[in-house]
């Protein structure tokens, strides 16, 4: 079933980062600092929007996580406008969405259009996390493709870091100090957009959905500089025949593509079971747990967001040079002596060390999950169906969010922390078998060959 890729692959010959490539991935990886950005920036307005508003606590808690659930209709939506109007078209509207939404809340009369333009915010977060990725792995060659998709998570982690000092320089400034944190996202906003409007299309976009073959080696010759024009319409032909191979399926709901849509579904899953959104979002109660006071746990809470940020760049570092597969193994040992630690120390009171704990979790979950996710859901579907595939493990990873999200305080009421900290470990353990049975290695393997490393091929 699994093959190794042709001796005259492409990949065989690593060749220097072509600056250009470095500057489009770049560019649509700010998606993800947009994300990042708008998705922790309430924490600083929330406490006042309640106080303004004299919201209930219903009212407040769906005002909070309204963001949540618009994200989950975007990711399940954006793989139809990534694949009718194209990649740089959806790229585009995801930088209105943001800025919509940031004028919105700075503006917000009421809670109902503070919901609404949460609501919108959320939908371009949902979006970003299936075009973004698959906009880069398509234009990026296949050595340096895990780095640039990765870009991705840098700049939702570096998004979360700028938020919360954002928050703070902002925290002084009025009574009005509020509408200034949620509305500065619209300056990063409007400098994203204008920048994609630069941004070429995906040459396999254009090839299998548009059939502009002409524009499609025009972008190719883009990205592959050295490449003869014998050599860039053999490409153009490898991608369209791998298209056309894929005409005569049962669609994307068939058995000949039960292994990437499981591969999908499962490095989502597993990466909320891992509790990362739990630990983020609620890591200063975790800490008070512990017996630490208030102040300190916020400030614990804050070395979360460096720790991530260092350690996603140490993955983004690993991940062509080691690959997908061994990044999901290191961080599944390291979740799985994180979580058993802090399990112990929770049940044996031991408390003293469950801060280092969770700093060497939120390492190993940057080094591993965090970097490879997004990378590896936009490798491993044919061209005709990356987008849905991308929107699959998307819309997977929000509704997993979500839930977790909305149970883990009952979670906390109703279990002691050591057996929900135990619960997580053993879903790790659970994830290391699958990576170590299921999932192959991507590194470095052009797009259209990775579907006959799984099988898939007509």
């Amino acid at each position: 079933m699994m093959q190794s890729p042709p001796p005259h692959s492409r990949s065989a010959t690593v060749q220097p980062m072509n600056p250009r490539i470095f500057y489009w991935a770049i560019t649509s990886a700010l998606a993800g600092f947009l994300f990042g950005f708008d998705t922790v920036v309430i924490s600083g307005a929330e406490q006042t929007i309640q106080k303004l508003w004299s919201l209930s606590p219903g009212m407040h808690g769906v005002a909070m996580g309204v963001a949540l659930y618009g994200t989950v209709l975007g990711s399940l939506i954006g793989g139809w406008p990534s694949d009718r109007w194209g990649r740089k078209a959806t790229l585009i509207c995801i930088g209105v969405l943001y800025l919509l939404s940031a004028v919105g809340c700075g503006f917000a009369w009421d809670v109902y259009s503070f919901i609404a333009a949460r609501f919108i915010g959320g939908i371009g977060i949902g979006i970003s996390t299936v075009v973004a990725p698959l906009y880069i792995s398509e234009i990026a060659p296949a050595a340096h493709r895990g780095r640039l998709a990765g870009m991705f998570q840098f700049n939702i982690v570096f998004g979360i870091v700028v938020a919360f000092a954002s928050n703070a320089l902002l925290s002084g400034t009025g009574e009005n100090a509020w509408r200034w944190m949620l509305g500065i996202a619209a300056f990063p906003s409007i400098a994203y957009t204008l920048m994609c409007l630069g941004l070429p299309e995906s040459p396999r976009w254009l090839l299998t959905r548009k059939g502009d073959r002409e524009h499609g080696l025009k972008v190719l010759e883009l990205i592959e500089p050295t490449a003869t024009s014998e050599e860039l319409r053999e490409h153009a032909d490898e991608i369209l025949a791998s298209a056309s191979e894929q005409t005569h399926t049962a669609g994307f709901w068939s058995a000949r593509l039960r292994v990437p849509i499981l591969l999908a579904f499962l490095v989502a899953f597993f990466n909320q079971l891992s509790g990362i959104n739990a630990i983020l979002y609620f890591a200063p109660r975790i800490f008070e747990l512990t017996g630490l006071g208030t102040k300190a746990a916020l400030l614990q809470s804050v070395g979360i967001g460096i720790t991530n940020l260092v350690f996603t760049f140490v993955g983004l570092g690993l991940i062509d040079r080691l690959g997908r597969r061994t990044l999901l193994t290191i961080g599944s040992f390291g979740y799985i002596a994180s979580l058993g630690l802090c399990a112990w120390a929770f049940f044996t009171h031991h408390f003293a060390i469950v801060p280092a704990c969770i700093f060497a979790f939120i390492a190993a979950h940057a080094i591993g999950q965090g970097t490879v996710i997004w990378v590896l859901i936009s490798e491993i579907f044919p061209n005709k169906y990356r987008a849905t595939g991308q929107s699959l493990g998307s819309t997977t990873h929000w509704v997993f969010a979500a839930l977790l999200t909305t149970l883990f305080p009952a979670m906390v009421n109703a279990f002691a922390p050591g057996y929900i900290f135990l619960f997580f470990c053993f879903m790790m353990l659970l994830q290391l078998v699958w990576v170590r049975t299921m999932v192959i290695e991507t590194k470095g393997v052009p797009l259209e060959e990775i579907q006959q490393k799984l099988g898939i091929e007509a």
